[in-house]
């Protein structure tokens, strides 16, 4: 029976992120940002999150079960045999959480090509860790994943763009790649075709515009595909 270390501080996350965590070597972390519900740290050039249960619940992090962050805001942080410490303290994950964009029924006929300028006229536009442009960005791709439709001349685009926005955003880009959401954005995809007005409030609520980013992707990505009134599968 392995023992149970009692100065853990239990913690939930998606597999990717507990995968990224296993293959990195052991060494410290840069703080890329501070707050009294998320702390970010820099992963080999990728945001690893760590969260409070009142922060946005982004596919890059992991989850603790506290109302804010307290003193790991201000942790020091490290990797040790795949674990993450803040303060000398491991942080183990517990429970895996599923953040993949709920499917919907295919288009049926063939689709216009994306706008010339989708992600030129949009990568890295906007202010703050995710601009506004990144988040419609996000959006579109999650509702393609969704869909099962392929975007790889969009993806190859995006992906060569990502060091044109901030880390974080570039982060979660990746995520939108992978069909990885945020739990407000998956409720919406899931409300698709029933009323969809609560999950398209509460995911306007989403940050400063985040949320209204997102929305606004997931429509271009909808009327695109013919599925503005489509139901999850």
């Amino acid at each position: 029976m392995t023992a149970v270390d009692p100065s853990a501080v239990p913690a939930a996350a998606p597999v990717r992120v507990r995968d990224r965590l296993a293959a990195r070597a052991d060494g410290p972390l840069q703080v890329v940002h501070r707050g009294t519900h998320a702390l970010y740290l820099d992963l080999d050039g990728r945001t690893l999150g760590v969260l409070a249960s009142t922060a946005t619940a982004v596919p890059c992090a992991l989850r603790i079960a506290s109302t804010g962050l307290g003193r790991w805001a201000t942790a020091a942080a490290e990797v040790h045999g795949g674990v993450l410490h803040l303060d000398g303290r491991p942080v183990r994950i517990g429970r895996i959480i599923d953040t993949s964009v709920p499917r919907i029924a295919p288009p049926t006929g063939d689709l216009a090509p994306p706008p010339a300028d989708l992600v030129s006229s949009r990568l890295g536009r906007g202010d703050g860790l995710t601009p506004y442009g990144d988040d419609v960005l996000c959006g579109w791709l999650a509702v393609h994943r969704a869909a099962g439709v392929p975007t790889d001349a969009v993806d190859a685009e995006v992906r060569a763009g990502f060091d044109r926005t901030t880390m974080l955003s570039a982060t979660l880009l990746d995520c939108a790649l992978h069909g990885e959401v945020i739990p407000e954005f998956a409720a919406y995809v899931a409300s698709l075709g029933t009323s969809a007005a609560p999950a398209r409030a509460a995911l306007t609520k989403v940050g400063h515009s985040s949320g209204r980013g997102l929305l606004a992707g997931a429509r271009l990505a909808l009327h695109r595909l013919g599925h503005e009134g489509t139901t999850a599968a």
